[in-house]
């Protein structure tokens, strides 16, 4: 399959500290990647460097073929990669529903102004807005909660929040920053079935970081591992599960932390 993404030689230093070093990967249309690795070993500098929140010492991001690199992250988001966080972009005061629309604004025709003003065309962004955060919402399953304040939820509809928010921004791939932390078994397994319903059902692509080994064993087409900012493997879950090196950054033991 053709390379939706490309991550070619990405390097980030902070001083004579490297935090990601000269790291290479593709991910195809439509697949779920998931990168993982130990405490440390450079996976949120990667999704920063992805998402264009840092600018890369070498090395250089593509985006069908195009270098995102050195963008401001709302021109990244623009051209459809976009980054979730765990909780930060959630307006608690909010209900449900008030926080998807918020988020379509990426979107906006019309200008700030022109909302102030209640111009026509700003009419027409909220009416859209609104159907549409309606959808993903639906889409989600979160309609007996879409009045809700976001203050009240729990941890796995704030989970489901930030992917809502996300998907109000009409994205091409989806970056997904620890979705399953903090969840009980029965939550990650339905945002398991929600992350293969995104790719399934609306052709976006997944690129996740996650600590959950038996969740992300589950979830992904293929894995790559880091280790003190390098790559280390690249494969599926099975290869990945039976890969010495991927074993030793893992404490060097075969057991429930890497799926086993």
């Amino acid at each position: 399959m053709t390379p939706i993404l490309q991550v070619k030689g990405i390097t980030k230093r902070y001083g004579g500290l490297t935090a990601v070093n000269e790291v290479s990967f593709d991910v195809a249309e439509g697949e779920i990647l998931s990168v993982i690795g130990p405490n440390g070993a450079g996976k949120s500098t990667l999704f920063k460097l992805i998402s264009s929140f840092v600018t890369p010492t070498s090395g250089e991001v593509l985006f069908k073929g195009d270098r995102i690199s050195g963008l401001a992250p709302h021109q990244v988001a623009r051209k459809g990669v976009v980054r979730t966080f765990q909780e930060t972009t959630i307006f608690r005061s909010m209900t449900v529903r008030e926080n998807v629309i918020v988020a379509h604004h990426l979107r906006s025709r019309a200008s700030l102004l022109g909302f102030f003003l209640g111009t026509s065309l700003a009419r027409q962004d909220e009416a859209e807005f609104g159907a549409s955060a309606d959808g993903i919402i639906d889409f989600l399953g979160m309609g007996a909660i879409r009045d809700e304040l976001a203050s009240n939820l729990p941890q796995g509809h704030l989970r489901a929040l930030g992917m809502a928010i996300g998907l109000a921004t009409n994205p091409r791939i989806l970056l997904l920053d620890e979705p399953f932390a903090g969840m009980n078994h029965d939550e990650t397994m339905r945002m398991v079935g929600l992350v293969r319903r995104l790719r399934d059902e609306r052709g976006v692509t997944v690129l996740l970081v996650e600590h959950d080994m038996p969740a992300v064993m589950k979830i992904s087409d293929r894995i790559v591992v880091i280790n003190f900012g390098q790559k280390i493997a690249e494969g599926t879950p099975a290869e990945i599960q039976s890969n010495e090196k991927v074993i030793e950054a893992y404490l060097g033991s075969e057991d429930a932390a890497i799926g086993m």
